[in-house]
């Protein structure tokens, strides 16, 4: 195993350099590639430029970006001088972007565009050590003013590299030298969480912590060098970037593409991947996408094709249990599983064979024709989407892990996969469940997840107390997800700690399983439960609106206007008969988790406002930015 990451691009250029690494759009939105070799001779070029600007060992370094082929290029420079990169997103605020940038004392940031570099100028008073910013977009002449003004210089990305070429053709070796430098306990970024909790904390992630989790991808994959990969997720968070670091540790290569639903369907066919990493809200979209396109055509073919995945849901059921993919968590008897599904299973799988040849191969063929298996991670994927796409044999891998683990905990094997788990613990890492007083639990019951391994994270950057208060000295770190271990060291979320709603009565609920079930209604996109020291729950709901606007017409609902639309009884009626059909006793629900009021909004929850950038709610903010509504249903 190579010491640092730039070590171990650099292994993977010298064995496969002609293979491709990145697929990006040029200004035409045409693919264009570039091959190993190449773009580790332009990290080299970079790295040396930013010697030229007098980036040390140890240096942080700003990267406000969305996820392009110059980010990864940006990366590995900076990690091949010792240095450490602060990464952020676009949809930073300016407060956030003040605080970290001044928190890390960043002399140096690479800025996507003018607008990126204009917000870091607008807050330059509070950063009085940046010196350069790195454009990778051209910016105009009165923001390069600007800029002057401020005591910034303005570079852009290209020229870096011209920079860096020069200096590597007088001076030859030069980069390499100081990227041999570097080893596996080197501080690789701080990458600093969404805030959902308050003040944003600097994850502390080293060159180990990444590396550790890069081999034992092929004991979950069946990867093979130059398969592709499909990509649209932020690369400043950890999820996206970890993958992008396994993509280059296994010699196969990374298309960039948006989460648009126009966009992906027609880069599946331009790039046609093998492998597609995305968040469940993608995948329910897109499972949500092939249902209206089959809603769309005529009654015959509606109707075989919901028959067709109605019959393969038990065909799949009949399957996991007759080979051992039912997850354990009480001690199954596998042998009388076997027994009881061996025959069904059997029998239907003529028939499952047919609608696979006939019905489900005009969709893989929408996908590009060699989807081998999607990857799911940064939340919960609801049961619904799962099963829909392994019933039409398009196999959702999901994922478990944090920022604080780099951050993989669990992956769902290729070959193996259960549903109804988020993944087998791997390889070298530990995994426990633990109660309210710190006793280990075994398998099957419900507690604090706590894990231990080389991808846990060093700490939080200067806040001690915190990071104790998460990671005990003997290196075990308190996930603050409340779930439980399958015997086959398999894990389940049920919960988060921090999301515990407690009613006034001093019953303790998890939002989380009830907005999952909820999810699985098809007129609901997102929802968020509410009750804290309250005597009910409560939730704001966002309908899919396409759904809604169908089912006003087929009943003959006057459609005026979305908004008035929501407002009308049956509407009103059809989602609380949803609501109270899945949240009952008899879907596994005590009384006092049933939604009592709820409220209809229009707008979607939107990344950087009450989503995280991996998809997750931030409930904080949407306390805040629907507390007229919630006081409502509490109050009204």
């Amino acid at each position: 195993m190579e010491q640092t990451l730039p070590l171990m691009l650099r292994a993977r250029a010298k064995e496969t350099p002609d293979i491709v690494i990145q697929y990006f759009k040029d200004k035409e939105g045409k693919y264009r590639s570039i091959t190993y070799h190449q773009f580790y001779e332009e990290v080299r070029f970079v790295t040396s430029a930013l010697m030229e600007l007098g980036v040390k060992r140890g240096d942080h370094v700003g990267l406000i970006s969305d996820n392009r082929q110059e980010w990864m290029l940006a990366d590995f420079a900076v990690l091949s001088l010792g240095a450490v990169d602060v990464p952020r997103g676009c949809d930073i605020t300016i407060q956030e972007l003040t605080y970290i940038l001044s928190f890390t004392d960043c002399k140096i940031v690479f800025a996507e565009n003018q607008k990126q570099v204009k917000k870091i100028l607008s807050c330059k008073a509070d950063l009085p050590v940046l010196k350069t910013i790195i454009s990778f977009d051209p910016v105009d002449s009165e923001t390069e003013a600007e800029a002057g003004s401020a005591g910034v210089n303005i570079l852009y990305f290209v020229s870096v590299i011209a920079i860096g070429h020069k200096r590597e053709n007088m001076s030859p070796g030069g980069a390499e030298a100081e990227m041999e430098k570097g080893n596996s306990e080197d501080t690789a970024t701080i990458i600093f969480t969404s805030g959902t909790t308050g003040e944003p904390k600097g994850v502390v992630l080293c060159h180990r912590n990444f590396l550790c989790q890069l081999p034992h991808f092929n004991l979950f994959f069946e990867l093979k060098p130059g398969d592709i990969w499909l990509s649209m997720l932020p690369v400043w968070h950890v999820y996206e970037r970890t993958i992008e670091y396994a993509i280059f540790y296994h010699s196969t290569s990374v298309a960039y593409s948006k989460a648009i639903a126009q966009i992906l369907w027609e880069d599946f066919k331009a790039i046609r991947p093998h492998w597609v990493v995305s968040v469940p809200r993608v995948w329910e979209a897109i499972m949500d996408g092939i249902n209206r396109n089959i809603r769309a055509k005529s009654g015959f073919k509606k109707k075989m094709f919901d028959i067709a995945v109605s019959f393969s849901m038990m065909h799949t059921y009949f399957k996991d249990l007759t080979f051992c993919l039912l997850p354990n968590f009480h001690g199954r008897i596998r042998p009388l599983d076997c027994a009881i599904g061996f025959f069904p299973w059997l029998l239907s799988l003529p028939l499952r064979g047919l609608s696979q040849l006939i019905v489900f191969n005009r969709i893989a063929r929408e996908f590009g024709g060699r989807f081998k298996a999607g990857f799911s991670g940064g939340g919960s994927l609801p049961a619904r989407v799962d099963l829909f796409f392994n019933s039409i044999g398009m196999r959702l891998q999901e994922v478990y892990g944090l920022t604080e683990t780099s951050p993989f905990l669990s992956i769902r094997q290729y070959k193996r996969s259960r549903r109804g788990t988020i993944g087998q613990v791997l390889p070298n890492t530990e995994a426990k469940i633990v109660d309210a007083n710190g006793k280990s639990l075994p398998p099957g019951r419900n507690g604090i997840i706590f894990a231990r391994g080389d991808q846990v994270m060093k700490g939080y950057y200067k806040k001690p107390e915190i990071t104790a208060a998460v990671l005990s000295e003997d290196g075990w770190f308190n996930t603050g997800d409340i779930g439980m271990l399958t015997h086959n060291n398999e894990l389940r979320i049920t919960g988060r700690a921090k999301d515990t709603i407690v009613l006034s009565g001093g019953e303790n609920v998890e939002p989380v399983p009830i907005e999952c079930k909820l999810r699985e209604s098809p007129y609901i996109q997102q929802c968020m439960v509410a009750g804290q020291d309250e005597k009910y729950l409560a939730a704001i709901v966002i309908p899919w609106q396409q759904s809604i606007m169908d089912f006003a017409e087929e009943n003959s609902i006057p459609i005026v206007d979305y908004e008035l639309l929501l407002q009308q009884p049956e509407v009103i009626e059809l989602i609380a008969s949803e609501i109270s059909a899945r949240i009952n006793y008899k879907t596994g629900f005590k009384p006092y988790e049933r939604i009592n009021k709820f409220v209809l909004s229009p707008k979607p929850f939107e990344p950087g406002k009450e989503l995280a950038a991996k998809g997750e709610l931030l409930r904080r903010r949407i306390m805040e930015n629907y507390g007229k509504e919630i006081n409502k249903m509490f109050k009204g």
